[in-house]
């Protein structure tokens, strides 16, 4: 360790670059990462808000919500069998607030209110992004194909499905605007029997498979996934390159060592313990300014970067580092002193 350190101390700007790169790379990478979870939760939050559990859609629906209808008779054998069953629809849709102006929303109604709002008929509620942007508990909205007008009950957090604010509705007023009495999806907590005869024609999903039904979340989860895997590779490659040069330039230094009894594994003990410390230092940089910009940024932008995904990733970050600086090290296993003596420099 105190080799590694004078080491570092000799030639610092050398090492800070290293560093500086690393710090870069791994913000970029939080960032990325923080946007891709917000992403995530714009998109599906409605979903991902429930717990572990199994989702059904009608086999013929081509795993497409839209085109899923479970009658009540279905609904009726299905909850004989499975009482904790639950069944929501979802309509996207729009209305008009009381300054006339027009939103997006996403319609959902559900059968019962244990994983979701209870909603009195007339009465409407809402994600809280519709309040940030100046909708009230008891203004009314409207549509110009409705005959009727909904009240606005109350605000909940983080209900959103396709990057759109959820507006929770009761069956009655979901039957009316949409002229439908079938569910689409049906929903049962992780653990409960689902294997029965009322589930027929019934296709099962799980949670992270249904995510993957809705419209565009695939694609752009796995764009910004690759994004960040790419970086992590680089980061790798980075460390593995910087060291090789670096042991190319301290061969003759390796061979002195070696030829006084200083053995490789201390050597490569000595490479981990500078890779570690630059790491480490760079990390925190990196861990430190990507919360103050999740505390900073903008409520309208989705970035959600929480603690487990920044430990995990700072966890690969020093693995990759650590497999990088190994691969560049066996040359160091190989030198021979006085090989290393005659072509390396003091």
């Amino acid at each position: 360790m105190k080799m590694a350190w004078k080491e570092i101390k000799r030639n610092k700007l050398r090492y800070t670059i290293l560093g500086s790169i690393v710090f870069l790379i791994s913000l970029l990478t939080f960032i990325i990462s923080g946007l891709a979870n917000g992403l995530s939760q714009d998109n599906a939050s409605l979903i991902k808000n429930l717990p572990n559990g199994t989702f059904y859609m009608t086999e013929d629906a081509d795993e497409t919500y839209n085109f899923s209808t479970i009658p009540e008779t279905q609904q009726k054998e299905i909850l004989d069998e499975q009482p904790d069953a639950t069944f929501f629809s979802i309509q996207m849709g729009n209305f008009i607030d009381e300054a006339d102006k027009q939103r997006s929303v996403a319609y959902v109604t559900a059968t019962d209110d244990t994983y979701f709002p209870d909603v009195k008929e007339g009465e409407v509620i809402l994600d809280t992004s519709m309040e940030e942007e100046g909708i009230a508990i008891g203004d009314e909205i409207t549509n110009e194909q409705w005959n009727q007008t909904l009240t606005v009950a109350g605000f909940v957090e983080h209900e959103k499905y396709s990057h759109s604010p959820a507006a929770f509705i009761s069956q009655a007023d979901f039957q009316e605007l949409f002229h439908t009495d079938s569910m689409q999806i049906g929903f049962i907590t992780e653990g409960a029997i689902n294997d029965t005869a009322a589930f027929t024609d019934l296709q099962p999903f799980s949670n992270s498979d249904f995510l993957n039904t809705i419209p565009s979340y695939n694609a752009e989860q796995m764009s910004l996934n690759m994004i960040v895997i790419f970086l992590l590779v680089i980061s790798g490659m980075l460390f593995a390159i910087f060291f090789y040069m670096i042991n190319v330039q301290k061969l003759g230094i390796y061979g002195i060592l070696k030829a006084i009894g200083v053995k490789t594994g201390r050597l490569f003990q000595m490479m981990w313990a500078q890779m570690l410390f630059i790491s480490i230092i760079s990390l925190v940089f990196s861990i430190l300014i990507s919360q103050l910009f999740q505390w900073l940024a903008p409520s309208g932008m989705p970035f959600h970067l929480t603690l487990q995904t920044t430990l995990l990733l700072s966890i690969i970050f020093v693995v990759i580092g650590f497999i990088g600086a190994t691969l560049s090290g066996i040359q160091i296993k190989r030198v021979e002193p006085m090989q290393a003596i005659q072509q390396g420099e003091m």
